[in-house]
């Protein structure tokens, strides 16, 4: 059946549109001249632009700019976007005007059509005007910076922070569990002293808390809201305490700390503040990397790698392999910091790209800052989930630990480098452990019991 039509008008001129759409116009536009990437605006960014919506409307009414039954069903509609009710009528591409108008003027559209819905009016009527009402007191330049540090900040505070936090207290817990648990250290993928798999493990979970550290710290300018700034910073046509309050009815409203900048032209002008917390994120990725990597290389074998940790069976591993199982989500893991990584370096361009009063880059950094969050977020949880809540030690660390060479370490204090040195090649050599080339080399058994005790050796200090 041919898809019915009905036409809208902007300052432009008419645009047909599909006739069960509530947006307009402007949408149109956008959407016929940016068929880019099929990925539209991130639906945090579009559901934290409506909130400003309803927010500015309260404003709006409590100063008289719009009548209280205008401002109540913008309210209503907006509630519906943050809802995730409408989420069909929000199609631009993420990858359009580069300061946001054509979601800012999305949002407007659909706000404001839904709002004559719920006064009884039909989508012809102007009772609800997007720029007049819906868009009073504001402009995209000061809109869309806001709602995207509001969407990154909730992602960050509902997403991100609580899948670390898990990640975090999982590895906390193998660490707990395998205090005990006794196996040669490596360093440059060579034997070296030994060391705990617990204390390996509480190494990657100071990684991630140090992580969410991290991420809580650069959260702090994304809480700074370009709200009040309008076009270029200098708040023209915006009502006295209109942006404070605006800011306040959203701080309270997710229980963010938002304030206003203390800078309009700084928070309109540049995005330091994404760059800042996509670097986090980045930080964030490249410990993930150590840690999944490490997982990978102790899990190696089951008989000729390291197999000192075996990990769960999830999938076969190969089309031609039987009964062959790989790190799967170890590699998944990698995966996603590797695209976080490459995010940031968009983001990075995307910020070093504002020129005088406006950064019009902001799409995409949104774009690639929620992406990396999410991203991160939900393979923290299959991590722990699909992988290390099911990892088990083997004995294979503490049987081998006997045949490294390094715990020879321990012996320098009594019998001198040189000599520790020899009796290390010479067991390499003869293919003997450190125990008994050092008997044979008259070290006095007692000592060796005592230096050579390998819990002992974790705990630092001289034997």
């Amino acid at each position: 059946m041919a898809e019915e039509f009905r036409t809208a008008r902007d300052t432009m001129g008419e645009m047909q549109i599909p006739a069960d759409a509530l947006w307009g116009a402007s949408t149109q536009r956008a959407v016929e001249n940016f068929p880019i990437s099929g990925q539209a605006v991130p639906a945090e960014v579009v559901r934290a632009h409506a909130m400003l919506k309803w927010a500015a409307a309260t404003a709006n009414a409590e100063r008289g700019i719009l009548d209280q039954g205008i401002a109540d069903a913008i309210k209503a509609a907006a509630d519906e976007v943050i809802a995730g009710e409408l989420d069909d009528h929000f199609p631009v591409d993420t990858f359009q005007t580069g300061s946001g108008t054509s979601t800012n003027m999305n949002v407007n559209e659909v706000v404001a059509n839904r709002a004559k819905q719920l006064l009884g009016e039909d989508l012809t009527s102007t009772s609800v005007h997007p720029n007049d009402h819906v868009n009073a007191s504001q402009s995209s330049n000061d809109t869309f910076p806001t709602s995207v540090h509001v969407a990154v900040a909730r992602v960050a505070h509902n997403q991100l922070l609580p899948a670390l936090d898990h990640l975090a207290q999982e590895l906390r817990a193998k660490a707990d569990a395998w205090a005990d648990v006794v196996k040669s250290g490596r360093t440059h993928l060579m034997d070296a002293t030994p060391v705990t798999l617990g204390q390996e493990f509480g190494g990657y979970a100071r990684q991630i808390e140090l992580g969410m550290q991290r991420v809580e710290r650069a959260l702090e300018p994304v809480y700074e809201l370009a709200m009040g700034g309008t076009a270029v910073g200098t708040g023209l046509n915006c009502p006295p305490g209109f942006a404070e309050q605006v800011i306040d009815l959203i701080a309270r409203r997710t229980d963010v700390p938002f304030r206003e900048a203390d800078d309009h032209f700084e928070a309109q002008g540049a995005r330091d503040a994404l760059v800042e917390f996509s670097g986090a994120l980045k930080t964030v990725a490249v410990s993930l990397i150590k840690i999944a990597n490490d997982v990978r290389w102790l899990a190696s074998g089951p008989r000729t790698g390291l197999y000192e940790l075996q990990l769960p069976a999830i999938q076969p591993g190969s089309s031609i392999m039987p009964g062959k199982v790989n790190p799967v989500i170890p590699e998944s893991v990698r995966q996603v910091a590797a695209q976080v990584i490459g995010n940031d370096a968009a983001t990075t361009v995307g910020g070093l790209s504002g020129e005088l009063e406006l950064n019009v880059m902001i799409p995409q950094m949104a774009r690639n800052v929620i992406e990396s969050e999410e991203l991160l977020a939900n393979v923290c949880r299959v991590f722990v989930d699909k992988c290390l809540a099911g990892t088990e030690a083997t004995d294979k660390g503490p049987q081998t630990v006997e045949r490294s060479l390094m715990q020879v370490t321990a012996l320098v204090p009594e019998i001198g480098y040189e000599r520790s040195a020899g009796l290390a090649k010479k067991a390499l050599e003869e293919d003997k452990t450190l125990r008994e080339v050092a008997l044979e080399d008259g070290i006095d058994p007692d000592t060796l019991d005592r230096v050579l005790d390998y819990k002992r050796m974790t705990e630092g200090g001289v034997m």
